[in-house]
């Protein structure tokens, strides 16, 4: 009997392992609903999600917070609103719905910053913003924004627009430039005016002081530009 009595106490804790086992196995499967919708949205944005961005899933009112896997998704994409029928770790089909909104971490301006003046690391700040609100021309980079020359003011907080910075401007239209000309591996010179603004490595049009003709050249440094021949 006192053997009986070991075995069946035995048999009972093995039972017992056994059940917290397959529990905390359960349990495991499940996941927050946000997470299986999030990976679903990011399924259907595809290539549209920047490297910078994130969704941020919002439920609604009295949804279920866990389940298992999402058997059927429904999302458009303009506004983020969804529906997905969830499926519990009872097996059984519970529909939630709500919106998933990509978010972008963006920089912007932390002043305003006036044409002409050059935007520097100290001169933006970073926000999370829904892409929607961006736009396709919004910059996504701080590489964009740093050492770039303004055109357009921009307003502290908001979003810059592509075409509202351009490289530094490196010669001014009207200048007197000095014109380097390489050919056959001698290096002449002559004085020109600029017939146009450039910026580093763009082409311009000069007029050669000496003969008053104008010549295409390429701006490679304050006052200077070259012409290879």
């Amino acid at each position: 009997m006192p053997r009986l009595s070991m075995l069946k106490s035995l048999m009972i804790q093995v039972f017992l392992v056994c059940t917290l086992l397959w529990t905390a196995q359960v349990q495991a499967l499940t996941l927050p609903v946000t997470a299986l919708v999030e990976e679903r949205a990011a399924a259907e944005m595809g290539r549209a999600i920047p490297a910078n961005g994130r969704i941020d899933v919002r439920l609604a009112k009295g949804a279920i917070l866990e389940g298992e896997f999402i058997q059927e998704f429904w999302m458009d994409q303009q506004t983020g609103q969804f529906i997905a029928n969830v499926v519990t770790e009872h097996g059984e089909t519970q529909r939630v719905w709500g919106v998933a909104v990509m978010t972008v971490e963006v920089p912007v301006p932390s002043r305003r910053i006036m044409p002409d003046e050059i935007v520097g690391p100290e001169d933006l700040t970073y926000i999370e913003l829904p892409l929607q609100r961006l736009g396709s021309f919004a910059l996504f980079d701080a590489d964009d924004l740093v050492g770039k020359q303004v055109r357009r003011m921009l307003v502290a907080g908001r979003p810059v627009p592509r075409q509202s910075v351009i490289p530094p401007i490196i010669i001014t239209r009207g200048e007197k430039v000095k014109i380097l000309l390489n050919y056959g591996g001698l290096q002449l010179s002559a004085r020109g005016r600029a017939m146009s603004d450039a910026h580093a490595g763009q082409e311009l049009r000069v007029v050669n002081l000496s003969s008053n003709k104008a010549i295409s050249a390429i701006a490679a440094g304050d006052g200077i530009v070259k012409v290879e021949k």
